[in-house]
């Protein structure tokens, strides 16, 4: 018994509705995108957001307040509305716990929250990051048991990992290839043609979710060991006194070598998905040593920066108790205001553990997520006092031009975490 799917002609006609549940840095780009074509309910838990966003307003600057004004896209808090959806697409955070384990609790919520809300007929496509199996293995059961419904006979589902780039304007959506799966034939060819309308990069078919699950966690995980690779090379240059950017630039001028660099790997997806992959390994027998010697270089590498920066403070005579040190930049990448898994919290602890007195500036960041989520105060205005040393921690435009020793004592360190200061002036970098 098949289902009965609505077809991309009754959301054209505005029959079906697409919701899209979780409105942050994919969710929203995504229903507007969407509310160009058909009609569509924003879902968020969050009544703030949703009051946010319904006023025009985008805090994490991944949509513009006039491409949001001008959405007839509609936001609500309230569940019930994906009762009118034909299409339900979740894309909800899928994070890892203290212990670094990924954490499902909020894709399991999510599908409670549609499950109790499910129209016959309808799909549910998660393009939240998942380990291989996740869909059809944790998300459906949950569907079912909420729903009454039945998986084939009822709805069905479908995985389409999301690849948005936060603050990537070039890179957005439109114009990224959109890998699309479904449960059966019917299901991929409704996915394809609906994404297909808003991606004009083209749509990649598939041949089954895990599939396509296991494509999201690698592009990642094969970005992670790379960036691993030169951070582990710039430890090994740095012993032997040449600079990283110096051997990169000349091994560059081969065609087939791949133009990594060295850095803090945090955010929500490269320092996240690795151990989603790695958890499933495990679960199958298999211990992945590589990905996990990646992942342990790269979460390593903030607690490296902080001692370099001590040890040069001691080469100078600078005194390190209750010195004073600025970090530039605290989001976990440049020229966004995400702090999600920002790696830039590790350098501030590891100096921290060193009686340092450290300020955080970053004209990105919001102050009070920064203070809920890690417990410290980031500032958004330049402090008028004078500095032992500093870190670049993050290569944000808005940093460009600032006179960085001028922040600074007579004498001083610093360290240039993203090579982007003039290199006469800096102490270390990667």
């Amino acid at each position: 018994m098949s289902v009965s799917l609505p077809s991309i002609a009754s959301f054209h006609q505005g029959a079906h509705s697409v919701a899209v549940v979780g409105l942050g840095y994919v969710g929203l780009p995504l229903a507007v995108a969407f509310a160009r074509h058909f009609n569509v309910i924003g879902f968020d838990l969050n009544a703030a957001r949703v009051e946010e966003l319904s006023a025009g307003t985008d805090r994490t600057g991944e949509v513009d307040s006039e491409a949001l004004q001008a959405s007839t896209a509609r936001f609500t808090s309230d569940p019930a509305a994906l009762r009118e959806a034909g299409v339900i697409i979740v894309a909800v955070p899928t994070p890892i716990d203290e212990h670094r384990n990924p954490d499902l609790s909020p894709v399991e919520g999510a599908s409670r929250t549609v499950g109790r809300h499910l129209s016959r007929g309808a799909v549910v496509v998660y393009e939240s990051t998942v380990y291989p199996g996740v869909t059809e293995e944790v998300c459906v059961p949950i569907l079912e048991a909420e729903s009454g419904l039945r998986c084939g006979a009822d709805f069905t589902v479908g995985y389409s990992p999301e690849r948005i780039n936060p603050g990537d304007k070039v890179h957005t959506l439109e114009t990224i290839k959109k890998i699309v799966s479904g449960s059966d034939a019917p299901t991929l060819d409704l996915l394809a043609e609906l994404y297909g309308t808003v991606v004009r990069a083209g749509i990649h078919r598939a041949p089954s979710i895990k599939v396509a699950e296991a494509a999201k966690v690698i592009e990642n995980t094969q970005r992670d060991l790379n960036i691993a690779l030169m951070n582990e090379l710039s430890i090994i240059f740095d012993r032997l006194g040449i600079d990283t950017l110096d051997v990169l630039e000349a091994a560059g001028t081969k065609w087939n070598f791949l133009p990594f660099r060295p850095g803090l790997v945090g955010g929500h997806c490269i320092g996240v998905d690795p151990y989603y992959l790695a958890q499933c390994a495990q679960r199958h027998g298999h211990n992945p040593e590589i990905i996990l010697a990646g992942r342990r270089m790269n979460d390593g590498m903030g607690e490296y920066v902080a001692t370099e920066t001590v040890k040069h403070m001691l080469k100078k005579g600078i005194q390190v108790l209750n010195s004073e040190i600025i970090i530039l930049g605290f989001t976990f990448k440049e020229n966004c205001p995400d702090v999600r898994n920002t790696k830039v919290i590790d350098i501030y602890k590891a100096l921290k553990d060193y009686n340092c007195n450290v300020t955080v500036y970053d004209p990105w960041a919001n102050p009070a997520i920064a203070k809920r989520e890690y417990g410290i105060d980031v500032v958004n205005e330049l402090p008028k006092m004078k500095f032992d040393a500093a870190i670049a921690a993050v290569a944000h435009k808005k940093f460009e031009g600032l006179d960085v020793p001028a922040l600074l004592k007579n004498e001083h360190v610093i360290f240039d975490v993203k090579c982007t200061l003039d290199r006469s002036i800096v102490d270390a970098r990667l």
